[in-house]
């Protein structure tokens, strides 16, 4: 559950059901029922709640969400944490529970990752390659003479991207019509590249999946934590 969701259910108890944990909570097998239609609105939201922690947050500790419901409801009592600090709670709890999946979710691709940087390291190797401190690598193919383009620059380019296996995944050179578009809109490896590259040169650049589409991937074609290639001819800046 999305941190902006739990402050909104939480909201909607303080707000809507002020007297409802004014009183001690007390143990009892058996659960009184609803007598009146605030009591049965009361009882419902409680159960929407449950539903949404047993999906999104199992491992609620029921006893201290009590204890904080009573804390800030009751006039006998101060909160041991402010709104502030809770919300901060709450959000540092669910950062780390997305860093946990992205690991786990990251795991999977172990394979992946691992002949991407064992394809770098040897490619590194190659004479005319150069590798930046970024980890992004590239081969001068031919240099022009042009000037350099610069971060806010639009340029006219033509490339041919392939993954390290050389399966082709994209190419303006295959649909014979180059592209344009702003030297920061996209991604990071080409970003780098471009304001390197006078007018008029093709280089081939080799770029980690940092500086690429990262854990997501791009379509069908370019797998989380992939490593490209791209040949890339600077045509103009517009």
């Amino acid at each position: 559950m999305k941190t902006k969701s739990i402050l909104l259910i939480l909201g909607i108890i303080l707000v809507s059901t002020p007297n409802i944990y004014s009183q001690k909570k007390k143990k009892s097998k058996n659960t009184k029922a609803p007598t009146n239609q605030i009591d049965s609105v009361s009882y419902s939201i409680g159960i929407s709640i449950a539903k949404s922690f047993q999906g999104e947050f199992p491992d609620i500790n029921i006893e201290q969400f009590i204890n904080g419901l009573n804390s800030k409801l009751s006039e006998n009592s101060e909160p041991l944490f402010t709104d502030i600090e809770a919300q901060k709670n709450v959000e540092l709890y669910f950062k780390s529970k997305q860093q946990q999946a992205l690991a786990k979710e990251k795991e999977k691709y172990n394979d992946v990752i691992k002949e991407g940087e064992d394809f770098l390291k040897n490619n590194a190797k190659k004479p005319g390659v150069t590798t930046l401190e970024s980890g992004l690598q590239y081969e001068i193919i031919s240099k022009g003479n042009g000037p350099k383009p610069s971060l806010t620059d639009k340029v006219e380019t033509h490339y041919h991207g392939t993954l390290i296996d050389g399966t082709v995944f994209d190419s303006s050179v295959e649909r014979g019509s180059p592209i344009s578009f702003p030297v920061n809109g996209v991604i990071r490896g080409w970003t780098e590249a471009l304001q390197l590259m006078p007018v008029g040169s093709k280089w081939k650049l080799y770029i980690p999946y940092q500086l690429a589409y990262g854990e997501r991937g791009a379509g069908a074609s370019i797998g989380p934590y992939s490593t490209l290639i791209f040949e890339v001819e600077l045509i103009s800046i517009n």
